[in-house]
């Protein structure tokens, strides 16, 4: 894409959509190495303020084409499974739109044994996983080589993990995370929080 801001805003308009200025806050802080709390209410984009900042960032940098699908570059921490499929399918529509060579895949409780199989070999460019099969996956001996290409982590519904144990296992997951990647960026999401920068930090 000559121009990957033009590509998305058109999709945007395809779909009858305008980005709001946050989204485009957030894209822009992303592509600055940024980190962050997306903190917007119910059915204002925060999924697409999260998720095209990587997408954004991997079309500036020119992809390669032929080259396959790109490897794990985006990790989609959701404390709610049943929502997985409905977040696959949104970070999904771009990509399927655009043309774009990433994958998307989920891994949870749920997930057949046939794709954690082949998840044992390559995961997707983007995985949406709960942070207890994440947890798992970070125990394994090869961890350091699977996220050895990690960019981004975006933590959803972070208000149902806060004050957790289950938030103590996240933020312990994104502590080996960071050891593997210091530079990696992390994002929270959330449409309900009360205290924000104590939820940020």
């Amino acid at each position: 894409f000559a121009d990957p801001d033009g590509a998305v805003r058109a999709w945007f308009a395809e779909h009858g959509w305008t980005p709001f200025p946050f989204q485009e806050e957030v894209w822009d802080a992303y592509r600055a190495g940024e980190s962050g709390l997306i903190h917007a209410a119910t059915g204002t984009g925060k999924t697409y303020a999260a998720w095209m900042g990587p997408l954004l960032e991997w079309l500036r940098q020119g992809p390669v084409t032929g080259s396959g699908a790109p490897p794990l570059r985006v990790l989609w921490v959701t404390p709610l499974r049943a929502l997985a499929a409905d977040t696959g399918a949104a970070l999904r529509a771009p990509i399927i739109d655009l043309g774009l060579p990433w994958t998307v895949e989920t891994r949870t409780g749920d997930t057949a044994a046939a794709t954690r199989t082949r998840q044992r070999t390559r995961l997707p460019t983007a995985l949406i996983t709960t942070p207890e099969s994440l947890s798992l996956l970070l125990t394994r001996d090869d961890a350091a080589a699977r996220f050895a290409d990690l960019d981004c982590v975006v933590v959803d519904e972070w208000h149902e993990l806060m004050a957790s144990k289950r938030g103590v296992q996240t933020e312990l997951d994104l502590a080996r995370l960071r050891r593997f990647r210091p530079g990696l960026r992390t994002w929270g999401v959330s449409a309900t929080l009360g205290n924000t920068e104590i939820a940020r930090d």
